[in-house]
């Protein structure tokens, strides 16, 4: 496992990371997490992705619960939550969003779901149109501050939101976002590389990546229909089948995965494999976040790292030409 500085801040996340943003709780139980993340410390992962949205705050409990029974040295790996949507099925107003109040009392419950006494990483989950980024900012800075959380950034933000976080806070003396965390795969390139690039430029901002596989389509098990069992059918994520399959954005998406498995044919490595190592081809992504539902699956992925040789200039080529 190779590691990687995120952004110009001095930590170094693991080149691959795990996630738990569909599985945990829904397809992932405490016992299985345990094993899975004894397999990501066995590869050299140390960073741990969630979220308090992620099945309501029930997904940092069960992360929670295997880290806690793995008895790993809090200082060997990193943990992150999310603020913004809320773990309540019907949130209340001050149960949500980017308010001062929000971001901090939904800090002090991730702690608590997630058994620690610190996050290393927070991210706005989303821009909150309600709330100024300027009291955001503070918020997040306070957590700082109080030794609450180590470092702080966005999730799904645009580049002028982003732009504006970084100079009221050194307009105000206060903490920038260090990290952004994007989705970034073979399908979806364009706000990476070219709405961030300033940014990047800019301020060295790191990125922990999310969706290498684009919800698994890159896969190619969705060529045929829905797979029991895949993300794309379980209850609650039916607008995942329709925006993947059923939509004209959809389908052309996939008349691209097909072509990319057939390209992916002359090379004897997994396409899942190389789109994720695809991703690492970019200087600006710190870590890519992998999901997984079970072992085998997490352990393949895990092997991703190794296709990166594969992707030779004319794989590369031939993949942009799609």
């Amino acid at each position: 496992m190779e590691y990687r500085r995120l952004g110009h801040s001095g930590l170094k996340l693991s080149e691959l990371s795990f996630g738990s943003w569909v599985t945990f709780n829904k397809q992932v139980d405490s016992k299985l997490a345990e094993q899975m993340f004894g397999a990501c410390f066995d590869a050299g992962v140390n960073f741990f992705d969630n979220a308090e949205g992620y099945e309501r705050g029930m997904s940092e409990i069960v992360m929670g619960k295997a880290l806690k029974t793995l008895n790993r040295p809090r200082d060997s790996y990193c943990v992150s939550s999310k603020v913004f949507f809320g773990a309540h099925d019907e949130p209340l107003p001050t149960q949500l969003g980017l308010s001062k109040k929000h971001v901090r009392e939904a800090c002090d419950q991730a702690l608590k779901r997630l058994q620690v006494d610190y996050l290393d990483l927070y991210f706005c989950h989303r821009a909150d149109p309600d709330t100024p980024i300027g009291e955001t900012v503070w918020a997040m800075h306070n957590l700082i501050t109080q030794g609450k959380i180590l470092y702080w950034g966005t999730s799904e933000w645009s580049a002028a939101e982003i732009e504006e976080a970084y100079v009221f806070a050194k307009e105000n003396h206060l903490t920038p976002p260090t990290m952004e965390q994007p989705q970034y795969n073979l399908l979806d390139r364009k706000r990476f590389e070219v709405e961030y690039q300033p940014i990047f430029e800019k301020y060295g901002m790191g990125t922990t990546t999310w969706s290498p596989l684009a919800s698994g389509a890159l896969t190619g098990k969705y060529l045929d229909g829905i797979p029991k069992g895949s993300r794309a059918s379980l209850s609650g994520y039916e607008w995942l089948k329709k925006h993947m399959i059923e939509t004209d954005r959809g389908k052309e998406r996939m008349t691209r995965v097909a072509s990319f498995i057939e390209i992916v044919k002359d090379y004897e490595v997994p396409p899942s494999n190389l789109a994720i190592a695809w991703c690492l081809l970019n200087k600006n992504v710190s870590t890519v976040i992998l999901g997984a539902s079970n072992l085998e699956q997490l352990n393949d992925n895990l092997k991703a790292a190794e296709a990166t040789s594969s992707l030779t200039e004319e794989l590369k080529q031939r993949l942009d030409d799609l």
